[in-house]
């Protein structure tokens, strides 16, 4: 078995992901939909969610014979806020959630993307202000290096972060990371999501999810 935990971006609902999730769960894969802290929450701050997405995949790889899963074919997804900590989480071994294994692996096996905000340093600029002296090492987007498992990046491109985005895939994956860069045409931030654009983005985007995942023999053809 597969194991496919979402990871999604708040203030929105692990929902969001849900029609993603039924359909990996029809072509054999254990989808689960996880939440993380987020700005509703009292005291947040962006450490503590990419902490919670370390926390999510060790607690996968730990209970991976409970509920029946492959502990080494895990894979994230996260969208906007939800990406930027995906890759964070995968990049910055320093921030670790108090209690967890730390022997227990927290990389996954790959990783799914939709359109996120990289760069920290305008990320605390604009809304973490407290944490601006930190914000270059909590940067994917300043500290560029290979470190990421096969990659799926998918963004429209009516998307304010896309030129953001095209530059960091691009020195990303001249640094070694193995990335599959995805445009969908005068989409707009959160473009598959259910309900909009009469959810063709959303059909489309679970066909390239699962086509990325085949090409990475995590789903058989």
């Amino acid at each position: 078995m597969r194991v496919y935990p979402f990871v999604f971006p708040g203030p929105r609902t692990p929902a969001d992901f849900q029609h993603h999730a039924a359909y990996l769960a029809s072509k054999g894969v254990v989808a689960i939909c996880v939440d993380y802290r987020n700005g509703h929450d009292e005291g947040f701050t962006p450490i503590q969610a990419i902490c919670d997405v370390k926390s999510a995949v060790r607690w996968v790889r730990e209970h991976a014979a409970d509920i029946g899963v492959d502990p080494e074919k895990i894979v994230v997804c996260g969208s906007s806020a939800g990406g930027y900590i995906s890759v964070s989480a995968i990049m910055f071994e320093h921030m670790n959630n108090d209690g967890d294994h730390l022997s227990t692996n927290h990389m996954p096996n790959a990783l799914v993307i939709f359109g996120a905000g990289m760069d920290a340093v305008d990320i605390m600029t604009r809304r973490y202000p407290e944490l601006l002296e930190q914000a270059r090492e909590m940067s994917p987007y300043h500290n560029v290096k290979h470190c990421l498992p096969p990659t799926l990046w998918m963004i429209g491109t009516a998307d304010d972060l896309l030129e953001q985005n095209r530059d960091f895939v691009a020195r990303m994956a001249a640094a070694g990371n193995d990335i599959a860069w995805v445009a969908y045409d005068g989409m707009e931030h959160g473009f598959f999501l259910h309900g909009r654009h009469e959810n063709r983005p959303l059909e489309a985007t679970k066909m390239k999810i699962e086509e990325f995942l085949k090409s990475i023999a995590l789903i058989h053809a």
